[in-house]
């Protein structure tokens, strides 16, 4: 049994254990933040949009006479010349009714010349009465008659000519031949005159360099940006000098940068949009028709915004809104407008001050009214660079108890959280 002497030292000492675990543990330090200041400043007013690549000329080849088809006379996909021959029809019908109709011409040409022989005799002989004024007449009006004819052969004649040559199918303008539509030995044409556009398509021509991109704007964004305009907050470009810059379906950047070279004055009344078109050079042919494209269209500037890390700008319900830090080095939340992006920053157009310390990375681990401790914010890039040129120090930091200079702001965020923990 224990003695009553060791028995009441046990009970002091529980009572200073417990004394001891009653006091309270010291607060956690306040998070460290990364912060961006906020300066107004122009920019672009840049938009994006989704176009299509159209040629700059573009022209069906069609059979304007009906017949056989003979043979091709051109390489498919090859650069051809305004005027040089692509197809051939069979012209031994065409050939056979020109010279029919030449025929045609020479008989009523001298039918004309007795008709003329004749009324000049007659006018001769009326003045001494060996004719009637009913006979000279007669003789003059036939005469006239014969002369029409001739003028009306010489018509079929030349239309004749024309259907002949129109059995050699030439390139209506210079540039890129498609593939051929139909082969040698196919009846081609729907008539044996000129049929214009209700002929047999044969092949397409179509000039590459430079070339269209088609493209929409909604009506009420241009009503936005003519607003805008006259209230001073944005200057748009004349539109020979807004700027299309171009990326590739797998995303590359085209790298020759086009002009505005279009835009509609009427409004589509099934979309509710505005019909624009760019001009924009194609020497390498990398741009094809019928190519989807994204555009980046520089319309001008834009006045006195902010731009804000993308990362630093938040959503909710409510719309855009960032934690700025204030003079007392606490959280306070901003609702901001930020519609647009450039580059990797969302552009503030309402919402911020002059010197505003915008919160970017430790956004999740601060709230509204609390404390934190800031740093500034650097790049993801700029981050990297000086990460890489502390690398060989940090061993000797860390032997020393310190952290390295190049320590990132997420790593350092990460060890407040573990300390309040």
């Amino acid at each position: 049994m224990k003695s009553r002497p060791q028995r009441a030292s046990l009970s002091y000492l529980c009572l200073i254990v417990l004394a001891a675990c009653s006091k309270p543990a010291p607060p956690p330090p306040p998070p460290q933040v990364a912060v961006v200041k906020a300066h107004m400043q122009s920019v672009p007013l840049e938009r994006q949009f989704v176009g299509r690549l159209s040629p700059y000329y573009m022209a069906n080849v069609t059979a304007r006479v009906s017949g056989v088809l003979l043979r091709r006379n051109y390489t498919e996909g090859s650069q051809v010349r305004a005027g040089q021959l692509l197809f051939e029809i069979d012209p031994v019908f065409y050939r056979a009714q020109l010279n029919n109709d030449l025929a045609l011409l020479a008989e009523d040409q001298a039918t004309y010349v007795n008709d003329h022989i004749t009324a000049v005799r007659n006018r001769k002989l009326l003045p001494v009465g060996s004719v009637s004024q009913q006979t000279v007449d007669n003789s003059d009006a036939a005469e006239r008659s014969a002369a029409a004819k001739v003028k009306a052969d010489e018509a079929t004649v030349e239309s004749a000519r024309v259907s002949l040559n129109y059995t050699r199918v030439t390139a209506p303008i210079g540039g890129i031949a498609g593939q051929q539509q139909v082969t040698a030995g196919a009846v081609v044409g729907s008539s044996t005159s000129d049929t214009g556009g209700s002929g047999t398509l044969l092949t397409t021509v179509q000039q590459i360099d430079p070339m269209y991109v088609n493209f929409t704007i909604s009506s009420a964004d241009l009503a936005t940006l003519q607003d805008n305009q006259s209230a001073g907050s944005v200057d748009l470009s004349q539109q020979n000098k807004t700027t299309v810059q171009i990326a590739l379906p797998n995303r590359a950047a085209y790298g020759t940068a086009g002009t505005l070279d279009f835009s509609d004055v009427s409004v589509n009344a099934a979309t509710g949009a505005v019909n624009l078109r760019a001009l924009v050079a194609n020497q390498q042919r990398r741009l094809l028709p019928g190519m989807y494209v994204t555009l980046t269209v520089d319309f001008g500037q834009q006045n006195n915004v902010f731009l804000i890390p993308q990362q630093g700008v938040q959503r909710d319900t409510v719309g855009a809104y960032v934690f700025v830090v204030g003079a007392d080095n606490k959280v306070a939340r901003k609702d901001v407008v930020a519609n647009d992006s450039l580059g990797n920053n969302w552009v503030v157009t309402k919402g911020l001050a002059e010197g505003d310390q915008i919160i970017v990375t430790g956004v999740q681990m601060v709230k509204e009214g609390a404390p934190v401790k800031t740093v500034a914010w650097q790049p993801p890039a700029a981050a990297s660079g000086a990460a890489a040129a502390s690398a060989p120090a940090a061993p000797a930091a860390s032997t020393a108890g310190s952290s390295p200079a190049g320590a990132s702001v997420s790593t350092a965020s990460v060890a407040s959280a573990a300390s309040a923990q």
